[in-house]
């Protein structure tokens, strides 16, 4: 049976939801994952409205979309972050407040536990977003970074997000953590000590998005098989790698889509992830969940980038067998 294909609407926030679910269903996918800025979900009115959840059940039933998970990724960067002038861009203005950057992670937790809450009461079990770190700016070890204090980072995302789980756990919705540069994990070791760090408790996992993986030359097949138990959603999308000897793997301060970037996100199909592992990957674990198109790729038009994407993924994603290959070999 073919996974659901989904639309994340993180990149579409300029649009109204009624317009972009009525392009999305022209496009022909399944559902939308509702990013948590714009107008597509607003958890503070999600909490204080008892009809604002309808609302957009009537806008998704309208045009026949489904709705797998939410995503609140900017408010939850800034829950472990050092905050700075930067992200006072991605957060409300009730988040940010006075700026104060212990009151702005504060706010931002308790933001994300409201997360929590207005999942439940639309019907979602599924939340997807960012943690924030405190040790990101320790990523190159010069001056040299004290182990005990990288320690200290992950003992900080823990005393900041067990809080926060132990609200997802109550509601009876999941957390996955966009495994990514800038966040506490965003490798095969970092999962590790992140997981360790809330004590692998099942209401933390993962949505899992290859294209932060390909210009970190990693296997996404097998961070899937190594971490199956934590894969919670999954994200379509794709990274290309353009290193000649000139560019630079850390992107040298220059803007997605400059042509002197080592690497950009590109529209899938188009990249070095490989997709037919990942969905074997996929089968091989059981995941049946939807796979949402995360679309993003400053040198392609949007509208038609997201109906190729489309189209990509049904042509590769593939039901895994149900016989050996060999059976009919066998004789009765």
């Amino acid at each position: 049976m073919a996974r659901p294909v989904t639309l994340f609407t993180g990149q579409w926030a300029d649009l109204p939801l009624e317009t972009l679910a009525a392009k999305a269903s022209a496009w022909g996918f399944d559902g939308l994952e509702l990013a948590c800025w714009g107008d597509h979900f607003e958890v503070d009115k999600a909490l204080a409205d008892p009809g604002y959840g309808q609302s957009r059940w009537d806008i998704l039933n309208r045009h026949h979309l489904k709705c797998f998970a939410i995503s609140n990724h900017l408010v939850g960067q800034c829950v472990c972050d050092r905050i700075d002038a930067r992200h006072r861009s991605i957060v409300p203005p009730e988040v940010w407040g006075d700026g104060e950057p212990e009151g702005v992670r504060r706010r931002a937790a308790a933001r994300m536990m409201d997360t929590a809450r207005a999942a439940a009461r639309f019907g979602v079990t599924q939340v997807n977003g960012f943690t924030g770190s405190r040790i990101w700016p320790m990523l190159y070890s010069f001056p040299p970074n004290d182990p005990a204090e990288i320690e200290a980072g992950y003992q900080d995302f823990a005393d900041r997000w067990n809080p926060i789980i132990e609200v997802f756990d109550a509601e009876g919705v999941r957390f996955g953590l966009e495994v990514h540069p800038t966040e506490i994990a965003y490798d095969f070791v970092t999962t590790r000590k992140t997981l360790d760090a809330v004590g692998r408790r099942p209401g933390f996992g993962i949505n899992f998005d290859p294209s932060h993986f390909a210009h970190q030359f990693l296997d996404s097949a097998a961070y899937v098989m190594e971490f199956a138990d934590r894969i919670y959603h999954v994200h379509v999308k794709d990274s290309k790698r353009a290193l000649d000897g000139r560019k630079s793997i850390l992107g040298s301060h220059l803007n997605f889509g400059h042509a002197q970037r080592g690497w950009d996100f590109v529209s899938p199909g188009h990249g070095d992830v490989d997709f037919g592992a990942l969905f074997r990957a996929l089968n091989r674990i059981g995941y049946q969940g939807p796979l949402s198109i995360e679309w993003e790729d400053s040198g392609m038009d949007r509208e038609w980038g997201a109906r190729e994407a489309l189209a990509f993924v049904r042509r590769a994603d593939f039901a895994p067998s149900a016989r050996a290959f060999d059976a009919s070999f066998q004789k009765e």
